[in-house]
């Protein structure tokens, strides 16, 4: 296949050539399969998905900060909440204010994800429309 060995006018030398028409026929292969797969792989669920918006949020006066420590213990502003269900009560009578105070989630970068989304459920749960995530802008 991808060597001469033999043949007129020889002197015992091997001649080594790599012949390249199979691994052409295999590119064009592969060429071929990708494009024939690739419009079936883009045509998906039409959806309207959420535009980035990366602005700071602005702190007001009214505004919930709930945070939650590397051990997952959860504090509304800064009381320490002692259980689920009073984090739900607090959560609706904050949901029934005219206008409505947004929800501020600060978790540490080591808690683990379960308290978060208790925070995040109570949130639902009690009718709360506004929910942000408190993060740090990357450090260069």
């Amino acid at each position: 296949m991808g060597m001469n060995v033999g043949g007129s006018g020889d002197d015992g030398e091997v001649v080594s050539a790599i012949n390249t028409t199979p691994l052409v026929d295999v590119m064009l292969v592969l060429l071929i399969i990708f494009l024939i797969t690739i419009p079936v792989a883009t045509h998906t669920v039409k959806v309207k998905l959420p535009v980035d918006r990366n602005q700071p949020t602005k702190t007001k006066p009214g505004n919930i900060v709930l945070a939650v420590t590397a051990d997952g213990q959860t504090y509304w502003n800064t009381e320490a909440v002692s259980n689920h269900a009073e984090l739900v009560d607090r959560l609706v009578s904050a949901a029934r204010q005219q206008p409505q105070p947004q929800i501020q989630i600060r978790g540490d970068g080591a808690a683990q994800y379960m308290p978060v989304g208790r925070i995040v459920a109570a949130c639902q749960e009690a009718g709360i429309q506004h929910v942000d995530f408190i993060t740090e802008q990357p450090h260069d």
